[in-house]
């Protein structure tokens, strides 16, 4: 069972963090962009929606499967449902504070929480002879 619990802490785990490497990816494309225009580089493309809320509406959801890919929108659909329970614990006008408290205590709770609970569990043992009984 501790091996199980393991693997469901390290996989959770890994979601948070890919969540988390795709938003600050976008975080960085969307501030590269924004300095290109400050500095009256017109690339001729419409600027980028913002959709980065943790736990996103209906129309926010939407908007978000429009720009990105289908892996992308299935490891997006499992970082909110894993960020949920945090989500409505930070609210700042600031993104990536919105993105990473829910996502360290996501890692808190289902990476060392899930680790330790798993290393707290009985594991079997093989039962071996002493070291000092004398072999027949």
């Amino acid at each position: 069972m501790g091996s199980l619990i393991r693997l469901a802490a390290i996989s959770t785990s890994l979601v948070v963090l890919l969540g988390f490497a795709f938003f600050a990816a976008g975080e960085m494309d969307k501030g590269s962009k924004t300095q290109q225009t400050a500095l009256g580089d017109e690339t001729g493309t419409p600027a980028a929606r913002d959709v980065v809320a943790v736990a996103p509406t209906a129309d926010g959801e939407a908007a978000r499967e429009e720009q990105h890919g289908e892996s992308r929108e299935l490891i997006d659909d499992a970082n909110d449902a894993l960020l949920a329970p945090f989500a409505d614990l930070v609210d700042s006008s600031n993104s990536w504070v919105d993105h990473g408290v829910p996502a360290l205590l996501a890692l808190l709770l289902y990476g060392v929480g899930l680790g330790l609970l798993a290393n707290m569990l009985p594991r079997e043992r093989t039962h071996h002879e002493d070291w000092r009984a004398t072999k027949s």
